[in-house]
């Protein structure tokens, strides 16, 4: 680490020099502008790229790429930050076309503004200012809650208009986890600039760690609500009454894990993590109610019913992982009550 002598000019202005190495790598000049943002940590973050940030461009050669290696390439280069991505080939053909515009349709800012036959160049639009991932989490955890509560109201209803349903709201959260993850690499690779007033580098991390387990609740969501949709599952009263006992207390546990980690809370997030006892209980008292003995239920509903119960069993599990998180990201904090 390089260090610099502050000095003091004007009576009340501290100064200190930019090392020259650095300053010629980032194109500062003299008379250029700079970022500076104090940081919570006392640190001082300083960016090269205040006024206008040269657009970062990617070139892809997908001659004979297929389907597949076409979206992850795709995705790659989206979460590598790059402004514009211009795939190219002799022959682009109409499934490829096809891929890359569902692609779009998958994440959050990338739109089609040029194409042709031999080419497609897609842009990002989104300004990272936009949406913040503090903001964003907070989203996918509003619709994730949604999306379990209206998954297990589908599974006892068997109402297969709201599973559908749930299952497309799940494409939201994957686009919401994929901005959140692009913006974090930005970070991390110093093509970003954190806006301190929303939240510091060591919350960005924290949230971007919690980002994970919730975008898998909703994976759980959705799977809940296609049991709906395959096995069209017949439950008796007293089954729906166990089944929404213990969709409420996952809910209830998911709700305190998210909760945990906006405040800073430990003591919330232990109970949280401690739940999770709670409810391998509850799982071994219904399975030993309704499997350990003959069922009169059909295949199609005994399978539904125990992927169901598996799912909100893991849905309090990553619930747990959402409050380790909590109690690791209030460890700095001086207010923190443990």
């Amino acid at each position: 680490m390089e260090t610099r002598k502050v000095q003091q000019t004007g009576g009340s202005t501290y100064i200190i020099s930019l090392p020259k190495q650095w300053a010629e790598k980032v194109g500062i000049t003299p008379g250029a502008r700079v970022g500076v943002q104090p940081q919570p940590n006392g640190k001082l973050l300083i960016s090269p790229v205040i006024d206008s940030k040269p657009l970062r461009k990617k070139t892809i050669d997908i001659t004979n790429v297929n389907e597949n290696g076409l979206e992850r390439a795709f995705i790659a280069t989206y979460l590598a930050g790059y402004d514009i991505i211009e795939f190219t080939s002799p022959k682009i053909t109409a499934d490829q076309k096809k891929t890359l515009r569902a692609v779009c349709h998958k994440l959050i800012g990338p739109e089609i503004i040029e194409e042709s036959s031999n080419f497609v160049i897609i842009q990002d639009i989104l300004s990272p200012n936009e949406l913040s991932i503090k903001k964003a989490v907070q989203r996918m955890a509003l619709i994730t809650t949604s999306m379990f509560n209206d998954s297990i109201l589908a599974v006892t209803n068997c109402d297969l208009d709201l599973a559908t349903d749930v299952m497309e709201r799940d494409n939201e959260v994957d686009r919401l986890y994929m901005v959140i993850s692009k913006q974090f690499k930005s970070i991390l690779c110093g093509t970003g600039f954190v806006d301190t007033a929303e939240a510091s580098i060591e919350e960005y991390h924290n949230y971007r760690m919690a980002a994970a387990p919730i975008e898998r609740i909703a994976d759980h969501s959705h799977r809940i609500a296609q049991i709906v949709i395959l096995f069209h599952p017949e439950l008796d009263d007293k089954r729906v009454a166990e089944i929404r006992k213990m969709a409420e207390f996952a809910a209830d546990t998911f709700k305190k894990a998210v909760e945990s980690l906006v405040t800073l809370n430990p003591r919330l997030a232990n109970q949280v993590i401690e739940s999770k006892a709670d409810m391998d209980t509850f799982i071994t008292h219904f399975n030993r109610s309704y499997f350990d003995k003959t069922t009169d239920l059909s295949f199609g509903t005994m399978i539904g019913i125990r992927t169901v119960i598996d799912s909100i069993g893991r849905i309090v599990d990553y619930a747990a992982n959402v409050g380790e998180v909590a109690i690791d990201a209030a460890i700095d904090s001086p207010d923190t009550k443990w």
